[in-house]
């Protein structure tokens, strides 16, 4: 099956009020959408890499981005106003012969090969894959009458990459935007798709905040020992 990721950065990344985007912060001196892309090259050097960014950050990515990726090897797509838009974009850009594809977040760069691999190998079998990990923290519900325990054992802390049929998706993106729409499987499932989980990992964390920066740091160099 001939594959595809879309790698989705269209956001300003300005929450951090860093100089420049979160996307573009080093890790190691690399840049943290660098590391991201790089992964799914590693994971299959033919991949076609879709990768979606504000207009304004375009020229500044292949500014800052050939010492680690090939200036040609990833496709821009302008960013939207929600990330909904930006994946759209993305996917109505999908050439006819892309049979599966991954849609993940920019800011990640610490998903392994094997978890793609995972999703991928899931979604194929399935239709499609979402990774996914144990909550491991004692959890309440909260509601207008207070809170009250919820069972952990009943919730998943969801990630990227999300994988899925491409004909699945472009179909499931038809669809008119939903505020609750939180991520790609909740589109596919809206659409009236079961959604089939995948083992995710702990590390592969979100980079949001200057304290996620420093443990992705840590991350990192404790795999490199």
């Amino acid at each position: 099956m001939k594959r595809a990721a879309i790698i989705v950065a269209g956001g300003k990344g300005t929450r951090m009020g860093a100089d420049i985007p979160k996307q573009f912060l080093p890790i190691n001196g690399v840049p943290i959408l660098c590391l991201t892309v790089s992964k799914f090259i590693d994971f299959d050097p033919e991949i076609t890499i879709f990768l979606v960014l504000p207009t304004s950050l375009m020229a500044y990515w292949l500014q800052v981005s050939t010492q680690w990726i090939p200036i040609d090897r990833c496709k821009l797509i302008p960013g939207g106003q929600e990330r909904f838009f930006s994946v759209k974009n993305a996917i109505d850009n999908l050439p006819d012969d892309i049979d599966i594809v991954a849609i993940h977040d920019g800011v990640r760069p610490l998903v392994s090969v094997n978890c793609i691999a995972r999703c991928f190998t899931e979604a194929t079998l399935n239709g499609n894959a979402v990774p996914a990990v144990d909550v491991v923290e004692s959890l309440r519900f909260v509601d207008s009458n207070g809170s009250r325990p919820l069972d952990r054992k009943s919730v998943k802390i969801i990630q990227t990459p999300q994988v899925f049929i491409t004909d699945d998706i472009k179909k499931a993106y038809q669809q008119p935007y939903d505020e609750h729409f939180t991520d790609d499987a909740s589109v596919m499932e809206k659409f009236g798709k079961k959604i089939n989980l995948a083992q995710g990992e702990k590390q592969n964390i979100k980079i949001t905040t200057f304290d996620d920066l420093q443990y992705a740091v840590y991350l990192l160099n404790q795999n490199k020992k």
